[in-house]
């Protein structure tokens, strides 16, 4: 399994959309562990690339702050999970807590 967390300084971006990278976590999903990571950078940003990109990327999971209605709508139509209210942590402890079911999100941080 992938994990997308989308990063600005070494942690998450509130808003999807603005980030300087992606960080797509690898995932053991017999262990639950994180098996690596590597740091992607995004095409420029226009309404519906995100989601196809990392859908290309074979990202099953998007872990975020904030993300508009389209791009989450998109995310369900590729069959990948968005996950949105996280918490502003490094990507790798964002991924740990999502999967030790730790992981507490608040609102969407997305206004549109």
């Amino acid at each position: 399994m992938k994990i997308a967390v989308p990063v600005a300084d070494g942690v998450l971006c509130p808003h999807f959309g603005h980030c300087e990278q992606f960080i797509v976590v690898n995932v053991d999903e017999a262990n639950a562990t994180v098996d690596g990571s590597q740091a992607h950078t995004p095409p420029p940003h226009e309404p519906g690339v995100l989601p196809r990109w990392l859908k290309e990327l074979g990202v099953d999971v998007v872990i975020a702050g904030g993300m508009g209605g389209r791009a989450q709508g998109l995310f369900t139509q590729s069959g990948v999970k968005v996950v949105t209210g996280a918490p502003v942590l490094p990507a790798e402890s964002l991924v740990k807590q999502y999967l030790d079911g730790s992981l507490s999100t608040g609102p969407n941080a997305c206004d549109h």
